[in-house]
């Protein structure tokens, strides 16, 4: 969904909401980890899939929507 600043006018493109399977052990892990880091299943993985493309792109920056870390 886009938002439109209101004091500039510019489109400002929010969150996009997607649906994953994790094999259950993975699951246990990533909740794991955010319990042990006190935060939330959504934030490990935001963080996973903004390292993951960091490491695909290490010679050009991304253009990073906040990805909640």
């Amino acid at each position: 969904m886009e938002k439109i600043e209101p004091d500039t006018g510019v489109k400002k493109a929010g969150p996009v909401r997607v649906s994953v399977s994790l094999d259950p052990g993975d699951y246990a892990d990533i909740k794991n980890i955010a319990r042990n880091g006190r935060v939330s299943v959504a934030w490990v993985v935001r963080d996973a899939v903004a390292r993951y493309l960091d490491s695909r792109t290490p010679l050009l920056p991304r253009n990073d929507v906040d990805a909640g870390s």
